[in-house]
């Protein structure tokens, strides 16, 4: 029996509905799975949840569904944020996967005053992001932000929230108390050059910033977004 596979669609799902999946999609259920008329696939978005469809028919180039029943609701989901300096393209998109296993709900790349790579491919970032999502089985895919200046970030984030700074100079992890699976909780992680000495005076002064220590060593930017998703990830699930 064919593996039944799992797709992120972005349009409204719900029973009876007839509709195609998009070129790439359909590539990869016809040429790469190697789907036939008839087999399961299953389709989720956050808005309407999990639900499986069947095969129609493949087209040239297009596969041709039909929505059948709901297989699982949408879930609430913890509202936690990576904000990062760009790095590198192949630890970047590493970050980008894991963190997305990890829960990360929104990514916004921030310009510093050491960041070495100063531009982010979003559409790339958002495939990553969204084949993450499908493999991992989660309910939804991450949004990724334009790349922004992390002095107007800082001055616009949310007042309900908590800015969760990775700081090797912090010696507490102490995260009780200030995590709530309603409001942001957004990861600060530097560029590879660290924060200047002003921009860190930003962050410590902001009135909802949390220093954290994630380790004694010096992390990569990549390991530590991982480590701090892990860290904050594990805190909300069982708060």
């Amino acid at each position: 029996m064919a593996s039944k596979a799992r797709l992120f669609y972005s349009k409204e799902l719900k029973s009876g509905i007839i509709s195609k999946l998009s070129k790439t999609q359909s590539h990869y259920i016809k040429n790469v799975m190697r789907l036939n008329q008839g087999d399961k696939i299953s389709l989720f978005n956050s808005f309407n949840g999990e639900w499986d469809a069947n095969i129609l028919v493949h087209d040239k180039e297009l596969t041709e569904f039909k929505v059948e029943k709901l297989s699982r609701p949408q879930e609430k989901e913890n509202n936690l944020w990576l904000a990062f300096s760009p790095i590198k393209k192949i630890p970047q998109d590493m970050m980008i996967q894991k963190t997305t296993e990890l829960g990360i709900q929104k990514f916004i790349p921030l310009l510093c005053e050491r960041s070495v790579v100063r531009e982010i491919n979003v559409e790339r970032a958002k495939r990553i992001a969204t084949e993450a999502s499908e493999q991992s089985n989660r309910i939804s895919v991450p949004e990724i932000l334009k790349i922004q200046d992390l002095e107007i970030f800082l001055k616009s984030f949310t007042e309900n929230g908590h800015l969760i700074f990775c700081d090797i100079n912090c010696k507490s992890s102490n995260l009780k108390n200030i995590l709530s699976k309603k409001d942001p909780t957004c990861i600060l992680i530097g560029p590879e050059g660290d924060f200047s000495e002003n921009e860190r005076q930003l962050i410590v002064n902001h009135k909802r910033t949390v220093s954290i220590s994630l380790a004694n060593n010096i992390l990569r930017a990549e390991t530590a977004a991982i480590a701090a998703t892990t860290i904050l990830s594990y805190n909300l699930n069982f708060k």
